[in-house]
């Protein structure tokens, strides 16, 4: 029986590279020469320093910037909320999504099931399994969830026939 899961995964070593060419370019920015901006990545969370909110958001549009030339998609980005670390310094923590949530696992389900499509998801961890028939039907299966979940850059991987 024709199958594929959609996944929600950030291509890490782009993420760390990004990451890493932010924090050379706020080393050499006249405009960051002399104040505490800064960006470090541990395990799945970008910390973004700064003196203040609007560094801070200097800094996030630079690493913005270099996700998009790494062709890594910024709606992998969960931004936290800015919080005070001392004097007038700033930092704000930026989680990196992986793997589908469980309630947005029940939206895919609830979409394929509205669709009248010949097919069926299943939550299997952090994706979803979707089964069919048909390779057609999977074709529009995709589709389907693209279309319901545009807030999440989704892919589709393990596709059998």
């Amino acid at each position: 029986m024709p199958s594929f899961d959609t996944v929600l995964e950030a291509d890490f070593v782009e993420v760390k590279n990004a990451v890493e060419q932010v924090a050379r370019e706020i080393g050499t920015r006249f405009d960051f020469k002399g104040t505490s901006a800064a960006v470090e990545l541990k395990d799945k969370e970008i910390t973004l320093f700064g003196d203040a909110d609007f560094q801070l958001q200097q800094v996030e549009e630079v690493l913005r910037n270099k996700l998009a030339k790494r062709n890594v998609d910024v709606r992998f980005l969960d931004k936290g909320k800015v919080e005070k670390i001392g004097g007038d310094k700033v930092k704000q923590v930026v989680k990196v999504r992986n793997g589908i949530a469980t309630e947005d696992g029940k939206k895919i389900q609830q979409a394929l099931k509205a669709s009248k499509l010949k097919v069926q998801g299943a939550i299997q961890g952090d994706a979803v399994r979707v089964t069919g028939a048909k390779r057609d039907d999977l074709q529009a299966a995709m589709n389907v969830i693209k279309g319901e979940l545009k807030d999440l850059p989704v892919s589709f991987n393990n596709f059998r026939d």
